[in-house]
């Protein structure tokens, strides 16, 4: 029994590690974006990897494929990021924005996605709140490759997207995730703060007017 014990205890001691670790690799991203950083996307790979173990352990599959996929998101947006920055002559904080009508259909087809996705994973897998789970993947997929597209709002996704996380994540017992999603609740809001003047920066520059600092 004495054993069993000691091997429970170094188990939850690495597990807690890791994601430990893998929550601070993916709180640096989440800053380094904000800053228009390249360097967001080496820590969101290392911490994608890391965080991939974990959800494998606690049986979130739907979460574990998410990392897969962040993963090769990670390389395409260092990719994309440093063609953006080349193609705006070295200014890394170049952004874009979309209309209310293309976010509005975007929202709609990632949501029919996640109603499928979800019943799918209830249907044949094993995996802990398939639905819910499965909504947060979908729309935490199209939000990466809105950063990957350096798209403002992306923000704004994210938001909602960390508020249902935290509920999830408390349920699970990964008490460093609910912590990241709950410090992202607000680190979300400065990064849309902060891309929405880079934007309004940039429409200023090109329509001639000038702003004082």
């Amino acid at each position: 029994m004495t054993e069993l014990l000691s091997g429970l205890l170094q188990g939850w001691q690495l597990q807690s590690g890791i994601e430990l670790f893998a929550t601070l690799l993916a709180l640096s991203y989440t800053l380094l974006a904000i800053r228009h950083s390249l360097w967001c996307w080496p820590a969101a790979l290392l911490s994608t990897l890391l965080t991939l173990h974990i959800m494998v352990q606690s049986q979130l599959f739907t979460d574990a494929l998410l990392q897969l996929y962040y993963a090769g998101m990670a390389i395409y947006g260092w990719l994309n990021w440093r063609r953006m920055t080349a193609q705006s002559h070295g200014v890394p904080e170049t952004v874009v924005e979309w209309d209310w009508l293309r976010h509005l259909q975007l929202i709609a087809v990632t949501a029919a996605a996640g109603l499928l996705l979800g019943y799918l994973m209830a249907t044949y897998t094993s995996t802990d709140f398939a639905y819910l789970g499965a909504q947060i993947s979908c729309f935490a997929v199209v939000s990466t490759w809105l950063v990957a597209k350096k798209v403002v709002s992306n923000w704004l996704y994210w938001f909602v997207i960390d508020a249902a996380s935290i509920y999830m994540y408390l349920q699970k017992d990964l008490y460093f995730f609910s912590a990241l999603f709950l410090m992202y609740t607000v680190i979300v809001i400065m990064g849309y703060l902060a891309w929405r003047s880079s934007y309004q920066l940039q429409q200023n520059n090109k329509s001639g007017i000038y702003v004082s600092g």
